[in-house]
């Protein structure tokens, strides 16, 4: 079997369209991957001969049609794929009739615009965080807002052992501003705000990168196929190769190279 004909397992997972790496490598460390029969190592590869089976159904026969979805994220609903742990999880909510997956997160309390698709590649390009991508976001907190607020805000803050990326905020009311991040750490605009003495209220997301969110809070729509190309055109210089730290805020994760060790959460 030729290097051409293999791939690592949780790119598989991922081209396939049954989640993103950052899901797959959950699964593969969770021990709910098996390839032929055996529990892989973090980093096996496989090839289209192997029997790829997660939670002991067989993945990867049949690649569904492309599958892009805007969707309007109401406050409640966990943005996972693990619908045995998550009730109010986002692919129960929806109800797809073919396997989807979210790009990125947004947190419980949180709602706004959100990403899901079958597609691994532009998962993994639209998450990996040094791309630089816009998130937009409309933001209420429980006291007035000052001039040095907005400009500590844009400055950067230091939360999760880094200080964030400077960053476009505007005041838009008297408890109300927008801010553009081109990261995504954990809960990173609460965080920032809780740095500097405020509590949020109410997050929303308007806007990732050219798709502004048009729809009503609970409803989803397939892309309009001029926002999908415009997408993959700003997409075109990004790799495809998802950095989990940069979307978590953790320190660089180094990909095992000997037996296989459970990474810490």
């Amino acid at each position: 079997m030729s290097d051409a004909n293999v791939t690592r397992i949780n790119k598989f997972l991922s081209e396939v369209g049954f989640c993103s790496r950052r899901e797959a490598d959950k699964l593969i460390d969770a021990g709910r991957v098996t390839v032929n029969g055996s529990v892989p190592e973090m980093g096996t590869k496989v090839s289209s001969n192997d029997e790829i089976r997660v939670d002991g159904k067989v993945v990867g026969e049949k690649k569904d049609a492309p599958v892009y979805l805007i969707f309007h994220k109401p406050v409640g609903i966990v943005c996972t794929t693990d619908t045995r742990v998550e009730k109010d999880n986002i692919i129960d909510y929806i109800n797809y009739p073919t396997r989807i997956f979210p790009i990125g997160r947004l947190d419980k309390a949180s709602e706004g615009l959100i990403f899901l698709t079958n597609d691994g590649d532009i998962v993994n390009k639209i998450l990996r965080a040094r791309n630089n991508h816009d998130k937009e976001y409309i933001v209420d907190v429980d006291k007035p807002l000052d001039a040095s607020f907005v400009k500590r805000m844009s400055d950067g803050i230091p939360i999760l052992d880094t200080i964030t990326r400077k960053c476009e905020v505007e005041q838009l009311g008297k408890k109300r501003f927008k801010i553009i991040l081109t990261q995504g750490l954990n809960r990173q605009i609460r965080r920032m705000c809780e740095y500097l003495g405020y509590n949020v209220t109410r997050l929303k997301r308007v806007r990732i990168m050219n798709i502004s969110l048009d729809i009503p809070v609970g409803k989803y729509r397939a892309f309009k196929p001029s926002e999908l190309s415009e997408l993959n055109n700003l997409l075109a210089d990004s790799s495809k190769v998802f950095e989990p730290e940069q979307e978590t805020g953790k320190k660089p994760i180094i990909k095992p190279t000997g037996p296989r060790r459970r990474r810490r959460n």
